[in-house]
């Protein structure tokens, strides 16, 4: 890839590895490096429940414990139902979110060269960064949402929900149902386009960044210090968005499980 423009470069590093170039393609990196990150979270916390002890923790025992605890916390105030599900997926969602973001850290060049040993010329390692599989996820938060607004309230109620409010009488059901049908679409989608934004733009400084290596010595002797300037302050940016989508996943699932009435 040293032969390729400023111009170039950022391109080849924004194309996913696809399985054709039709409107249904799959992106298959953002996929692997989707299952992985799950494959990451799943054999940690494995781990460290196989070997779990009631005596004193190991460091890892005690950062993993020190996380459930503090879900277990941001569930419990923020859901006002049965945990038994809830908590464990607000658990998953941040910790996959996490190490799907983290993986923006690791530098540019670094897997699209280890790919391209093995013939695979184009790679995207950063799955929040791809639009499709933000939104997938935001999509089934929309799905868990209509769920548990049923599960709370019946089919009648979530009928009623969404023809009776904020408008209480017949006459206005068309209004109501396009009034709360936007409201309720715009959770995923913000959901989804947050993530994404936040990360794409991310990515994107990094891949910019890298650019300046290629540059004359005194712009290059800029690029250590600002890629690890964002790095730490990427770390921060990482955390906060696997934070807010759990948190939004949790408030939007509390929203629809409440019993009241309008």
């Amino acid at each position: 890839m040293s032969d390729l423009t400023t111009a170039g470069y950022i391109q080849h590093h924004l194309e996913f590895l696809k399985t054709g170039d039709s409107f249904w393609h799959v992106h298959l990196d953002t996929l692997f490096f989707s299952a992985v990150s799950a494959i990451i979270f799943l054999f940690v916390f494995y781990k460290v429940g196989k070997k779990a002890t009631s005596g004193v923790p190991g460091k890892l025992q005690c950062f993993v414990e020190m996380i459930v605890e503090w879900v277990d916390g941001v569930v419990k105030e923020n859901f006002h139902g049965p945990r038994n599900v809830i908590a464990p997926l607000g658990l998953t969602i941040f910790c996959w979110v996490f190490i799907m973001n983290a993986i923006d850290l690791i530098p540019v060049d670094f897997l699209p060269q280890v790919a391209n040993l093995f013939g695979v010329h184009y790679l995207r390692a950063v799955p929040t960064a791809d639009i499709s599989a933000t939104l997938g996820m935001a999509i089934c938060v929309f799905f868990l949402i209509i769920f548990y607004t049923i599960k709370s309230k019946g089919l009648s109620g979530f009928v009623k929900e969404y023809t009776l409010h904020p408008f209480n009488h017949w006459a206005f059901i068309p209004v109501n149902l396009i009034l709360e049908s936007v409201t309720l679409l715009a959770k995923p989608i913000s959901l989804g386009f947050r993530l994404f934004g936040n990360m794409y733009a991310g990515e994107l400084i990094f891949i910019l960044i890298a650019v300046m290596y290629s540059a004359n010595m005194a712009i290059a002797s800029l690029g250590i210090p600002l890629h690890l300037a964002w790095a730490i302050f990427h770390i921060l940016v990482i955390t906060l968005q696997a934070f807010i989508f759990m948190m939004l996943t949790i408030v939007y699932l509390s929203i629809a499980y409440n019993k009241a009435e309008h």
